[in-house]
């Protein structure tokens, strides 16, 4: 697995910098990490073919608790506040960091929400398929900078029943409702996949590429 343990502490710090009770606006959503999330469709399909196929490991010896996730990022927040902070608009946080108001729109469905409670932080790439494609062989600490990847794309602000109805499936057995998300999405799933080496089934990479086929 590569080490990506600092560019990632830097980023934190950048999204989390106003975490104090201030109103997050167009200019902090600025500050999402931008390194390799421009890569074209044709970039990312390049990445696809560099994907080791293999069959699904074994889901023996899985644990979320392998995962320890919505760690702390500093200034009473942990991660899950952060993503929320990241991905909302005109986000309003009290003084541990829970936000108090804002709104939210899910790229998975495109609907609108006030309250966080209606908001799920999805991984992209789900805890239970990256154990099957390789993360069972990482260190407990390597599962956990996965797990609150603030960089890479695998963090996500989305409708909460939605990413329940997602859990832990690969993109060839679920995809998100809104098709116009489908080129996003196939992209953001290969450059997780791809950043942390992990494998792809037969199936998942033919659904990947009917995907990035409507980008």
């Amino acid at each position: 697995m590569k080490n990506r343990a600092l560019p990632t502490i830097v980023v934190a710090v950048s999204v989390l910098a106003g975490c104090s009770g201030v109103e997050t606006g167009a200019d902090d959503v600025k500050s999402r990490p931008t390194t390799s999330v421009s890569a074209s469709a044709a970039d990312r399909g390049e990445q696809l073919e560099e994907l080791k196929v293999a069959p699904s490991g074994s889901m023996d010896g899985y644990d979320r608790d392998k995962y320890p996730h919505w760690s702390g990022q500093g200034n009473s927040c942990d991660t899950r506040e952060a993503v929320l902070k990241r991905d909302g608009e005109r986000v309003e946080t009290g003084s541990d960091c829970s936000p108090t108001s804002g709104t939210w729109t899910s790229p998975y469905d495109g609907e609108k929400w006030t309250d966080p409670s209606d908001v799920d932080i999805d991984h992209m790439v789900p805890l239970a398929n990256s154990w099957i494609s390789g993360a069972d062989e990482w260190s407990d600490e390597e599962r956990e900078e996965f797990a609150n990847d603030l960089e890479s794309k695998q963090l996500l602000a989305v409708t909460d029943n939605v990413n329940q109805q997602k859990s832990d499936q690969s993109p060839d057995r679920w995809k998100p409702p809104l098709e116009s998300y489908h080129c996003q999405y196939s992209t953001d799933w290969i450059q997780v996949k791809h950043l942390y080496e992990l494998t792809i089934t037969a199936a998942e990479k033919a659904a990947l590429k009917d995907m990035i086929g409507t980008c």
